[in-house]
């Protein structure tokens, strides 16, 4: 997109201070982010993080115990049509089986204003032209994920807000998605997409928030995230002993691993200057650095942001 001037004029998405409770379970605990347009933003968590209860907050669905949701200037059910301002898919449940695919989107498009020539083009667009006379019942799990995705497109919207959309997908599926992602960002449009496995986004995202308990615990660009790695090393000794001490005065996290002991926060190369100095002997060194994944996975199990205080966004 460097160099060229986005065809959208898009809104960003934003909550403030937003909290649902069922009962006695806060499902979404004094959340505020902002999702940027001309990007696609990762909305990441582990399963019951609060992420879908979040999504139906912004798009109205669901009313706020507190706080606020708005699209733009205002609040999603405030825009005049808010279908064609915002597109969303958050389950690929809600379809009459006795309908036909093109039958679905002829349902919802008189509610954005399209016509019958741009049911066929959507079709045509998420691959299901040649299943567009099929009941949906007859769908598989991926192509009801397409045909969401057709309904949420059919405005021609400047947002996009999907929930889980690579549920059901095969590899093919998940680039074929990641390509329509990445091209709708490109134009200059908003795009907000939740996983509970950055492994499925990180190759489409350009930001990411990710909560836990339906706290905000990292929000910030995917470069800034894999920042947040660190590298490592995998150490065999025949005396592990002597090796773990080592670590403890230099002040490097251990831990025992399968046949030997990772050294967390240092490189292989400063381990090892580090066994040569005190004659610790070393029959295997190897460099072993965290990944996206790791990353990911230490923050949704500690539920704190690894770069600063809980909840610290960019």
């Amino acid at each position: 997109m460097a160099g060229t001037a986005p065809a959208v004029a898009a809104p960003s998405l934003a909550v403030a201070g937003l909290t649902k409770t069922f009962g006695p379970v806060r499902a979404v605990d004094d959340l505020t982010f902002e999702v940027r347009p001309g990007a696609v933003t990762g909305f990441l968590g582990p399963n019951g993080a609060g992420k879908t209860t979040t999504l139906r907050m912004l798009l109205g669905l669901a009313t706020p115990t507190s706080g606020s949701t708005r699209v733009g200037d205002r609040p999603y059910a405030a825009h005049p049509q808010p279908a064609r301002v915002v597109g969303a898919a958050l389950e690929a449940t809600g379809f009459h089986p006795g309908r036909t695919g093109l039958g679905h989107l002829q349902v919802y498009a008189p509610q954005v204003g399209a016509d019958l020539d741009r049911c066929h083009e959507l079709l045509e667009t998420v691959g299901l032209t040649a299943a567009a006379g099929r009941r949906v019942g007859q769908y598989s799990m991926g192509m009801r994920q397409r045909l969401g995705l057709a309904t949420a497109l059919l405005g021609d919207p400047p947002c996009l807000v999907l929930d889980e959309p690579t549920n059901g997908l095969d590899p093919e599926g998940i680039r074929w998605l990641r390509t329509l992602l990445r091209g709708f960002a490109a134009e200059g449009r908003t795009v907000l997409v939740s996983s509970h496995l950055l492994g499925e986004v990180q190759n489409t995202v350009d930001d990411v928030v990710v909560i836990v308990r339906g706290r905000l615990v990292h929000a910030s660009s995917l470069a800034d995230l894999a920042a947040l790695a660190e590298p490592g090393a995998y150490v065999v000794s025949p005396t592990a002993d002597a090796v773990a001490d080592l670590a403890r005065r230099e002040g490097w996290s251990v831990r025992a691993h399968e046949r030997g002991l990772v050294v967390d926060g240092v490189t292989a190369g400063a381990v090892g200057a580090a066994a040569h100095r005190d004659g610790v002997e070393l029959h295997e060194l190897t460099p072993r650095g965290t990944d996206l994944e790791d990353v990911f996975l230490r923050l949704t199990a500690s539920g704190h942001d690894l770069a600063g205080p809980p909840g610290a966004a960019r």
